[in-house]
């Protein structure tokens, strides 16, 4: 029986040494448990924080883009007010240039019509009412004094 109480002694050292050695395993087991859930915590704050650093990014891109689309359709609104100041500057710039086209030919054709006077022999009297007359007759003539008026025509 010794000896069975030696065996059971023996047993029981190795039992005890087991379970410690066991306990040890589940401290080192729950000790990597735990600091891998303390890494895991970690990497999802980084996580978090790079997905709202991301999200910060693209608030400022989305507002840096709203400016800049309302910079342009300013320009755009600037630039065709611009260009309908312009076309309606040509439209009285040809009106005028059309204006001034006729006054030219009614000019003409009284240079013609003195020329022709200037060669009548001076034994011949020319009334000025005939003369007058003549231009009035002339309905070119009465554009020389209708002046070209920018405000008038911008009325229309």
């Amino acid at each position: 029986m010794a000896s069975s109480s030696g065996t059971s002694s023996g047993s029981g050292s190795y039992t005890l040494l087991n379970s410690g050695s066991e306990e040890d395993l589940q401290q080192l087991m729950d000790e990597r448990k735990r600091k891998r859930m303390i890494s895991n915590r970690e990497s999802a704050r980084r996580s978090r924080m790079r997905k709202q650093k991301h999200l910060d990014d693209l608030m400022s891109q989305l507002s840096n883009l709203m400016k800049e689309n309302n910079e342009i359709l300013t320009s755009m609104s600037v630039t065709t007010q611009n260009y309908l100041n312009i076309e309606a500057e040509n439209s009285i710039l040809r009106a005028q240039v059309s204006e001034l086209g006729k006054r030219f030919e009614s000019l003409t054709k009284v240079t013609s019509v003195l020329s022709y006077n200037n060669g009548i022999s001076n034994d011949q009297i020319i009334h000025e009412s005939s003369l007058a007359d003549a231009l009035i007759q002339n309905e070119s003539w009465n554009y020389m004094y209708h002046p070209i008026m920018t405000a008038d025509i911008m009325q229309y």
